[in-house]
């Protein structure tokens, strides 16, 4: 039994995002070998996709502990402990905050605007919505892994 914390709709998200961008790539050189020609619409998908498949891999990577941070000073000054995962989860909340709000702003202007996407004429707040909603789901997951790293449910070492 896998007793480790897990984020399952990210982990689902950037296993779709993977996958997705696997057989848009994959049509792509297909179509290019027989055809000389390609899917250039498909470039606008297939980088959705990877920002869906990087927030995603990071809100897993941040619920099971597993992000890069430096210990060092944890290790040093082991009396610090406490103080020091919370001024990680302060910088971590900060710098999702701020692409949460930037991330908003944008997407509402992009919708506002009515802006469409160059290569499928979608509208771009279709694209752009994810940034926000995913930096969301980021935060609940740093602050839950924040928590069990406190309480001693998880280990400091990944």
């Amino acid at each position: 039994m896998n007793n480790q914390p897990d984020a399952p709709l990210e982990r689902v998200l950037a296993t779709l995002a993977l996958a997705l961008v696997g057989v848009i790539s994959l049509a792509n050189v297909v179509v290019r070998y027989f055809t000389d020609a390609s899917f250039a619409f498909t470039e606008e998908i297939s980088v959705f996709l990877l920002v869906v498949l990087t927030f995603g891999g990071a809100s897993v990577a941040l619920r099971r502990n597993r992000h890069i941070r430096i210990g060092l000073l944890e290790r040093m000054f082991p009396r610090l402990r406490t103080p020091l995962i919370l001024l990680q989860w302060l910088a971590g909340v900060l710098v999702l905050g701020l692409v949460l709000w930037f991330g908003g702003q944008f997407a509402l202007e992009e919708y506002q605007w009515e802006s469409e996407s160059p290569g499928l004429g979608l509208p771009n707040w279709w694209y752009v919505v994810w940034l926000p909603l995913l930096a969301l789901l980021m935060l609940v997951r740093l602050t839950q892994m924040t928590l069990d790293r406190l309480r001693g449910r998880l280990s400091d070492e990944p």
